[in-house]
């Protein structure tokens, strides 16, 4: 009999930022890598022969949790990839939700005729899992065996382990991150011992516990989801202006002037580096990036980000950074770089957990203000013991 512990990925910038990566190259978050921790932890002790994970980075990361301890090598198997979602890779969910909502519907069902524009549909990906768990399987008789790969894909590769009828997928179970589901192989087919396992994680590093989307019953809650769009300069002045404005005054008081007009006209001038996160028509936050100031050191400037005051304090602030972090990778850059007030207390913690460090000092007129910076490129793979 072949053990096969079938884990899901570790938290990456798709669960954060609220985007859509299947074969987008995600990194993994700093919850993340809390969540690896745990996940050496519940395999402490254990025996594991072999282990493979997708090609992806945020899978070969999380299975650093079990090959890092025993210096055992990882096999990467594309056949273990999340769905490919197409032409919606990297696009906000909310995004999707606004300008092709009846097909983002038919995903949240579970619908058998749903298919990513240019992508996969479910049953591919579930065919496509299930074969290279089988072939895994196949290769590895009466050993043990950890395979890592992705959420979607784990689900319908069970429903087709399980035979589950398409009708029925709707009512499958979602998996939290680094979630084992264990799988035995008898030479013919496989039995799901336990599936979705979380319980190595508390409910401060669990992914689902600060998500709704995924509820059933009375629990089941809308997360809110941005979609973002270029600044008007015709039209956005003056809420810009309020918003920026407030955020300036609560940083510097009456120490630094706000010059409102110099700050305008530079987001008019590069309304494609700013961007406004809408719920549907009302704004709810700005990010506006400059890809210059530091572009010789291969760095975005993230100039401004803030949520507009009734959303504050809901854990949306990553969905800024999330815009903006995606923006600089198209741009080709590597890095993103921030200027923060030593005063500004829930800035400094709000950057130092998405992974900021402090480089140095910057001037701000006569202010000294620190400065702030993450790669937003792949590291080397995580270093687990």
């Amino acid at each position: 009999m072949t053990t096969i512990y079938l884990i899901r990925h570790a938290e990456a910038e798709g669960n954060l930022y609220r985007r859509i990566h299947g074969w987008y190259d995600a990194l993994v978050t700093e919850n993340g890598l809390r969540q690896i921790q745990a996940l050496a932890h519940r395999f402490h002790g254990e025996r594991i022969d072999a282990a493979y994970s997708s090609d992806l980075y945020r899978t070969q990361a999380t299975a650093q949790a079990v090959t890092a301890p025993r210096g055992l090598p990882l096999r990467l198997h594309s056949g273990l990839r999340e769905v490919n979602m197409g032409a919606w890779e990297d696009r906000t969910w909310g995004d999707v939700r606004r300008w092709d909502g009846e097909r983002l519907l038919q995903f949240n069902r579970s619908d058998p005729t749903w298919q990513a524009p240019s992508g996969e549909s479910l049953g591919q990906v579930g065919r496509r899992c299930a074969a290279a768990l089988e072939e895994i399987a196949r290769s590895h008789p009466d050993q043990t065996v950890a395979v890592f790969s992705h959420g979607t894909a784990i689900r319908q590769a069970l429903a087709h382990i399980r035979r589950v009828e398409p009708k029925d997928w709707p009512g499958l179970p979602h998996s939290d991150n680094t979630a084992v589901t264990c799988l035995a192989w008898d030479g013919a087919a496989f039995h799901v011992i336990y599936q979705g396992d979380n319980s190595h994680l508390d409910e401060s590093l669990s992914t689902l516990a600060r998500q709704s989307w995924w509820r059933k019953g009375p629990n089941k809650g809308e997360d809110v989801n941005f979609w973002f769009r270029p600044l008007d300069p015709e039209g956005d002045r003056d809420w810009y202006l309020s918003l920026r404005q407030e955020i300036w005054t609560s940083a510097w008081g009456e120490e630094l002037p706000f010059d409102g007009e110099a700050l305008w006209a530079s987001a008019a001038a590069r309304p494609e580096d700013c961007f406004l996160a809408m719920t549907g028509e009302q704004p709810a936050g700005v990010v506006q990036c400059s890809p210059t100031r530091y572009q010789a050191e291969g760095a975005a400037f993230l100039s401004f980000a803030a949520m507009a005051p009734d959303l504050r304090g809901k854990g949306l602030g990553a969905q800024l950074l999330g815009q903006a972090v995606s923006h600089s990778r198209r741009l080709g850059l590597t890095a993103l770089r921030v200027r923060c007030s030593s005063r500004s207390r829930e800035a400094l913690a709000f950057f130092a957990k998405h992974g900021f460090s402090t480089q140095g000092e910057d001037q701000l007129g006569q202010q000294s203000v620190l400065l702030l910076q993450r790669s937003i490129t792949q590291p080397p793979l995580p270093q687990i013991t």
